[in-house]
């Protein structure tokens, strides 16, 4: 099975869920962003009071920052890995490209979670989020569509990506992934 893999797909796929059962099964590094972000901003390193600054001005952390706290991660790890929630558009997956080629640990697989867009929106309102009505949700996916569109092709134009339908059961979607980075 490839061992440096990166998930992509619209919220409510199923991605994290995934992904993390995935990196335990596999004894895979997990990188989801969001849980670096926490970690580095609770572990009060330089990066994550850098990070804390950030948000707490209601920004977005920058890709820089982003990269560098991937950069932390990677470069002195030596097993598989599993990045979710990063690259979100073509430039943030040029400049891992280019940090991966540096640290000598290129992508092998992009598993892309695929899901009807009327089954996205049930699962998504399903969480009971305050933020999570059905026109914030379309427009959520309207977002991920328009930013993920070029990240798609790229991997597909490398060779990289699979697409794995996420619907049915965790079990039923863990096992077609699987399945998948087998071949």
């Amino acid at each position: 099975m490839k061992e440096r893999l990166l998930f992509l797909g619209p919220p409510g796929a199923g991605k994290g869920t995934q992904a993390q059962r995935l990196a335990q099964s596999q004894d895979l590094l997990h990188l989801s962003t969001g849980d670096l972000l926490r970690a580095e901003v609770q572990s009060g390193t330089p990066l994550g009071q850098e990070a804390e600054a950030v948000m707490a001005r209601g920004e977005l952390v920058s890709d820089g920052l982003v990269i560098a706290i991937v950069r932390s991660r990677l470069e002195h790890h030596q097993g598989g890995w599993l990045l979710d929630g990063f690259p979100r558009n073509l430039a943030q997956a040029e400049t891992l490209d280019t940090l991966l080629t540096e640290l000598n640990q290129a992508i092998e697989r992009v598993v892309l979670m695929e899901l009807d867009d009327g089954i996205l929106i049930q699962r998504l309102l399903a969480r009971g989020r305050a933020d999570d009505n059905e026109g914030v949700i379309r427009h959520r996916l309207e977002v991920y569509r328009t930013q993920t569109a070029p990240l798609i092709e790229h991997y597909k134009d490398r060779g990289l990506l699979i697409a794995v339908d996420a619907a049915g059961s965790v079990e039923q979607i863990g096992a077609n992934i699987l399945d998948c980075l087998a071949k």
